[in-house]
């Protein structure tokens, strides 16, 4: 077998390939059954409530694998766990189409998800062995279009399978994806060294991110449900959680041999990319997840044109992340992740202009432009972190600030729902302070109004709810603003040059 720096496939073009159809597939499944959870819960007999943990178990044990893929890579090689995690996630998402109880298909998916963990990171760092230096930037950009796009892709996906076929189906496609991409892979790499080193088992750390992740995943996907501290069971699960996870770094900072390496945060640059890429990432994220809910409960969007007013998010990374792979290495890379927080901070102040006579063609457009940001966006911030690390570390840096990230994700949706919500209650208190009989306004508005007292009444409340509803959605858009122009200063921290053939020469 040929060494991992003289290696290079038969074909860049098809390894590219390969390994980005199983980053799409796999982050296609994050999202993909948000939108059929109700077909899932009737088909299966089970209440709504229950049917959230198809999502909680993926995302959880999703979350575990993340940061163990550095172990596992240093342990047993890439290209031997990349396949293997493959085939599992194959079988396992047969298994998640063919199952007949709810409790089966959430084991089914928790053993998807743990699965799924390893590929993307493992993903990352392959392109990065494979590629020559000057092409690096270029590689991480098309995987980076391909993050952007499959989490847009998969509620639309996953709605149209479901409408038109069944459930069952947005499991069945990965066989055929996923096979086709295991032929790729070993194909081309089957000459690409794996090497190993023997490490013992860190049952210490494992058994302390099993604990304080699942238990944290459990606490942020059911708080708001469970009105958060008023929960016995939230206020314990959480301690329980921050007390595991504080233990676990402690302890991995100590230990010999741990499976998730911290210390990586001591470089520089891999703390400010890292952290620039959980908040950026986080504030993205979060606009998708209060848009398509926005524009389904208040306008009356159905699921289908909820996804198309979001989609055109998608549009330019697809087109200008192969230039941005290409030409960004020329420009300092703090430059262009500046460029991308301003115009995704300007379009969430374009958004806090929206009312609710806005049109499909306004908020499409506004989305169209956010893109640019967004292609702006994965390669100079993944870039930055990776930079300056030593190449046998790339898979525990890639791993690790997956994990992070996926991490600062979830926290974020349940503070996005949270503040939403609060949100809500603050204007709707406000705005009902100014109804009043003895107020010339609402007496004027009253006689506008012809009907009865009762009909009159719900009309306002009506009114009152959805602008509510309208202010909360604006104060959020704004605050996301704001955090991505602050994240414009914390870039400026990182240190050039951000040059990848440093990290051969370590």
């Amino acid at each position: 077998m040929m060494s991992n720096q003289s290696f290079h496939p038969p074909s860049l073009v098809w390894t590219t390939i390969g390994l980005s159809l199983t980053t799409f597939m796999q982050l296609l499944d994050t999202t993909i059954a948000n939108v059929t959870l109700p077909n899932i819960s009737s088909s299966l007999g089970a209440c709504s409530e229950q049917g959230t943990w198809v999502i909680t178990s993926f995302t959880a044990s999703n979350a575990i694998a993340l940061p163990m893929t550095g172990w596992m890579v240093r342990r047993f090689g890439h290209t031997r766990i990349f396949l293997i995690s493959l085939l599992l996630f194959i079988i396992t998402s047969f298994l998640c189409g063919i199952a007949q109880k709810l409790s089966e298909l959430v084991i089914y998916r928790t053993l998807q998800g743990f699965f799924a963990g390893p590929l993307y990171p493992i993903s990352q760092a392959l392109l990065f062995t494979i590629y020559p230096t000057v092409k690096r930037g270029m590689a991480l950009s098309l995987l980076a279009m391909v993050t952007v796009v499959a989490p847009i892709v998969g509620p639309l996906v996953g709605g149209w399978i479901t409408d038109n076929y069944s459930w069952s189906w947005i499991f069945f496609i990965n066989i055929p994806t996923g096979i086709l991409a295991i032929i790729i892979v070993s194909v081309q790499l089957k000459d690409l060294s794996n090497h190993t080193e023997y490490q013992p088992i860190d049952y210490i750390g494992i058994l302390l991110l099993i604990a304080g992740v699942s238990l944290l995943q459990i606490v942020l996907d059911n708080g708001n449900d469970l009105d958060w501290f008023e929960s016995n069971f939230i206020t314990i699960s959480t301690c329980i959680a921050i007390m595991s996870l504080i233990a676990l770094v402690s302890w991995e900072l100590t230990y010999q041999y741990p499976i998730i390496n911290f210390r990586l945060l001591k470089n520089q640059n891999f703390f400010v990319g890292t952290l620039t890429l959980i908040l950026g990432y986080s504030g993205f994220f979060s606009i998708n997840l209060i848009l398509p809910q926005w524009l389904h409960n208040q306008l009356g969007y159905t699921s289908l044109w909820c996804g198309l007013a979001s989609a055109p998010i998608g549009i330019f990374p697809i087109f200008l992340s192969p230039l941005v792979g290409r030409y960004g290495d020329k420009l300092d890379l703090r430059l262009l992740a500046c460029c991308s927080f301003f115009i995704i901070g300007f379009s969430c102040y374009m958004r806090s202009n929206f009312t609710m006579n806005i049109d499909y063609n306004h908020i499409a457009m506004i989305q169209c432009f956010m893109g640019i940001g967004v292609a702006l966006f994965f390669m100079p911030t993944t870039n930055i972190l990776l930079s300056n690390l030593l190449l046998k570390d790339i898979a525990d840096g890639s791993s690790l600030a997956t994990f992070l990230r996926v991490l600062g994700s979830s926290l974020v949706a349940s503070l996005t729902k949270w503040f939403w919500q609060r949100q809500h209650i603050i204007h709707y208190a406000q705005l009902i302070e100014h109804i009043s009989p003895c107020s010339p306004t609402t007496q004027f508005y009253i006689e506008k109004i012809r009907g009865n007292k009762q009909t009159i009444i719900l009309h306002l409340e009506n009114i009152i709810e959805e602008q509510s509803t309208m202010l909360s959605t604006i104060d959020y858009f704004t605050l996301v603003g704001r955090l991505f122009f602050l994240l414009i200063l914390l870039i400026l921290f990182a240190k050039p040059p951000f040059i990848y053939n440093q990290t051969n020469k370590k």
